[in-house]
């Protein structure tokens, strides 16, 4: 499997693809792996994966160049990804002795009864390329810390990154039959949908979601997805300063290229601030700097997979065609690697693909609205529901518009935001189960029901 460097379209490694049989004996051996790592108290596990977070950050920079090497993020955005993935850690550290103990609940009487926290066993981790260290800690992490072993499969975009997951976990004392990376494109991983996993827990785009639930449903056994989104951002009239909104919109939209799913990917903006309200944005999106990912002034560097570049211009041609203004961008840079210019459109409606369809690149569309309602009506006009936002000085006001919105996550004058100290999750077609919180971390266990009477 070729790596290529998505900033200049060159081949930077070669790994070798994992065979059928080799997965095989990947799962075999992790399933030997579990039975030992189990036994351990919650306190020793977790002490490795406190001590992979301190090797973690030690060789930041050197993680740091590999990711972008081979996703293309800016190195100062790959930097932040890798020291911001610490607090899962700190997380787990502060609370996962506590929610995965034994709870008892009746200790008086005849009968006394308890429910005790087993780990599911061996888990499948296909995972994204995106935010490899975020939404891969989310996961392999929590799952290790409960008991389980992991076989991770890291996107063919960021499977150098994987092997260095990889790489620190076992010197971090994690035994090698407890994590074990599996290499390859994503044929290998429906390869790896036909083995007997105790849990399948997947993040990337809604139709291969849709893919993984429908092939393992016959195993019933625990499925999570982590989908994609067309988050929405509502900038009421009432915003104390309009270029302010304007410049943390603008970050909410652009930022690691919009790559995201939680990115913001459609605007609506009061019709008395509109016009302000764009000015300012467009100046925002105009002063970002676009080019070499290693250079410290990067903002935006190429695009991680070459494929997209075809859906935003799709995006853009289809927007203008039924009446949208382009204020900026809207193209591809010629040349080396694989650059997409950030692009604002402007009059916006919904029955454009740019308001209706994931862009995950630095694409947005803006809509005038002339009140809340409408607002409101056009932020739940999606098949998507994982996070929606609104800037307001009024709390009362943001909690009505808040309150209406089927999404997993909602924002007050802020966005593109995630706290390990509340559930992630997705509704409709933006996945199913939470990672992160109490939920994240008893979602990989089982609870066992005791009743003992002596």
């Amino acid at each position: 499997m070729k790596i290529k460097n998505p900033a200049t379209n060159k081949v930077i490694a070669e790994l070798t693809d994992n065979s059928p049989s080799e997965i095989k004996s990947k799962l075999n051996t992790l399933r030997k792996g579990q039975k030992e790592w189990s036994r351990l108290s919650v306190r020793e596990r977790l002490d490795c994966i406190v001590k992979f977070g301190e090797l973690m950050q030690a060789n930041k920079e050197e993680l740091a160049a590999i990711l972008t090497s081979e996703t293309g993020k800016p190195l100062q955005q790959s930097l932040n990804e890798i020291v911001g993935a610490q607090n899962r850690i700190d997380h787990l550290k502060n609370n996962a002795e506590k929610w995965l103990a034994d709870e008892n609940l009746v200790d008086s009487g005849a009968t006394h009864e308890k429910i005790v926290y087993e780990p599911l066993g061996v888990i499948a981790n296909i995972s994204a390329w995106n935010f490899p260290y975020n939404v891969g800690y989310n996961v392999f992490l929590y799952a290790l810390v409960a008991g389980n072993s992991v076989m991770y499969k890291p996107s063919e975009y960021a499977s150098l990154t994987g092997k260095q997951f990889e790489k620190y976990l076992h010197e971090a004392g994690i035994p090698k039959n407890v994590f074990m990376c599996a290499i390859g494109d994503g044929k290998l991983g429906q390869r790896i949908l036909k083995e007997p996993f105790d849990g399948y827990f997947f993040t990337g785009s809604h139709a291969t979601g849709q893919k993984i639930a429908s092939t393992v449903a016959s195993k019933l056994v625990p499925v999570q997805l982590e989908l994609g989104g067309k988050d929405p951002l509502f900038v009421a009239d009432d915003v104390p300063d309009v270029k302010v909104a304007a410049v943390n919109a603008a970050e909410g939209a652009f930022y690691n290229n919009g790559q995201s799913c939680c990115a913001v990917e459609r605007i609506y903006v009061s019709e008395g601030i509109y016009d302000d309200f764009v000015e300012a944005f467009v100046n925002e999106v105009e002063s970002y700097v676009l080019g070499d990912p290693t250079n410290p002034d990067t903002f935006l560097g190429p695009l991680t997979r070459e494929q997209q570049i075809a859906v935003l211009k799709d995006q853009v041609g289809d927007a203008i065609a039924k009446g949208a203004i382009l204020k900026t961008g809207g193209q591809a840079i010629e040349g080396e690697g694989y650059y997409f210019q950030p692009t604002v459109l402007i009059n916006c409606t919904h029955d454009m693909k740019v308001m209706q369809e994931e862009s995950f690149g630095p694409i947005i569309g803006i809509q005038k609205v002339k009140d809340d309602e409408e607002a409101v009506a056009l932020m739940q006009d999606t098949e998507y529901g994982l996070t929606a936002a609104i800037f307001s000085s009024n709390e009362d006001r943001a909690m009505e518009v808040l309150r209406q919105m089927n999404t997993g996550t909602v924002y007050w004058n802020c966005c593109d935001r995630v706290s390990p100290n509340v559930p992630w999750s997705g509704r409709k077609s933006s996945g199913l189960g939470a990672t992160l919180s109490v939920q994240g971390i008893r979602a990989f266990v089982q609870p066992k029901s005791y009743h003992l009477r002596s």
